[in-house]
């Protein structure tokens, strides 16, 4: 069963996705929610449609291009903004009105900063070349937080190219995986790392985890198996239905198709006389609409009804170049008994008849069960809860 809800703040159309919704160049501190927003307000009226059971409200706009959230010992929030360059603080919500106090920018002038990981106080984020620990300082004080270099985690990440975002995340082994996506649509890498996930020690070496995967912006472990899954997005050109999108059980030393096949190992028009003789393919264990582009997957792990594991949310961010556009929604998961999985919808309305305004790209559960959503187009982060 599906409710129809309207959203009490701010958001606009495509065409007018403009002012308060990106962080002014030169302001460090401002509210998280303008007072214009009454007009966006009311362009969103009905527009999104959200499963049985839960609420939507809209936390914090007026963040920029924003990526990747995770939150903070404090309870506050930080927030990458590739295109921008910057990190954000974005503050908890300390008046109780349902909405982030303000938002404040903790770094400038990076490269691509997108993937991002908190331990304790200290924040590892990853650029499109390397990857960097900091300590964050005085989270709670406006005028004293930030964020403190504290050294280079790894370096020399291949951003050369196309897809160069990178995302990390710790595994049950104690290592960092980074996922690089490839160069091109689709060519044969000269640099091994491209449409891979590596793994490496901090301070160590690293290696290839697993390959062929073009562009696998989000993984995460299983909280019962403890095996990673990655949403993979296809290769591009190939026409609106084909390839499909790919969500793939990623296991070290598997070679899972780029460029030399698409979704179950069917042949790729251009590349497919080409693979290296013997390989093995692995194929996903679970396809999504072509070109709607899944950028992250959650695991659910603290909601009071479902056992951890068995249910996951999947942001698609959408299509560019589909002649009818796809993805611009959140899609459930569910991992049955017997290995079965489905899908099914979970918030869409961020695109109809065309017409977009918002593409979900993170999606993040705390552990109170709140789930929290990122969206680059209108610079906001969304929360969901149960009713």
């Amino acid at each position: 069963m599906w409710f129809r809800i309207a959203i009490h703040a701010g958001l606009i159309a495509a065409g007018a996705v403009t002012g308060f919704l990106s962080l002014s160049p030169t302001a460090s501190v401002r509210p998280a929610v303008a007072a214009s927003d009454n007009a966006g307000e009311n362009n969103l009226q009905g527009r999104l449609d959200i499963a049985d059971g839960y609420r939507f409200t809209v936390f914090a706009t007026g963040l920029g291009r924003a990526r990747v959230i995770r939150q903070t010992q404090g309870g506050n929030f930080i927030v990458t903004a590739a295109r921008d360059g910057k990190v954000l603080l974005v503050r908890a919500d300390g008046n109780g009105d349902g909405r982030s106090d303000s938002a404040a920018v903790l770094l400038r002038g990076l490269t691509r900063p997108h993937g991002l990981m908190i331990e304790g106080d200290t924040v590892y984020i990853a650029e499109s070349h390397r990857i960097s620990a900091y300590a964050l300082r005085d989270e709670n004080d406006p005028d004293q937080a930030r964020l403190e270099r504290l050294h280079t985690v790894f370096d020399n990440l291949p951003n050369d190219g196309g897809h160069n975002t990178r995302t990390i995340t710790r595994g049950p082994d104690g290592r960092l995986y980074v996922s690089v996506g490839s160069s091109c649509n689709v060519c044969i890498e000269e640099n091994s790392w491209r449409a891979s996930i590596v793994r490496f020690t901090e301070g160590g070496t690293a290696e290839v985890f697993a390959s062929g995967l073009r562009n696998s912006v989000g993984m995460d472990w299983h909280p019962k198996t403890g095996q990673l899954y990655a949403v993979n997005a296809g290769r591009d050109i190939l026409g609106d239905d084909f390839p499909r999108e790919e969500l793939n059980l990623v296991e070290q030393g598997n070679h899972y198709g780029w460029p030399f096949v698409n979704e179950n190992n069917v042949p790729d028009p251009d590349f497919g006389d080409k693979a290296p003789a013997g390989i093995e393919f692995t194929p996903p264990v679970h396809m999504f609409t072509a070109h709607s582009t899944p950028l992250s997957i959650q695991f659910l792990r603290h909601q009071k009804d479902m056992e951890p594991g068995t249910v996951a949310l999947v942001a698609r961010h959408g299509s560019w170049n589909r002649s009818t556009k796809s993805g611009y929604d959140i899609v459930l998961v569910r991992f049955h008994p017997g290995g079965q999985i489905t899908e099914e919808p979970f918030i869409t309305g961020f695109e109809r008849n065309e017409e977009v305004i918002g593409r979900p790209v993170d999606v993040y559960e705390t552990t109170d069960g709140a789930v929290w959503i990122t969206d680059d187009f209108a610079g906001a982060v969304y929360k969901v809860t149960r009713k």
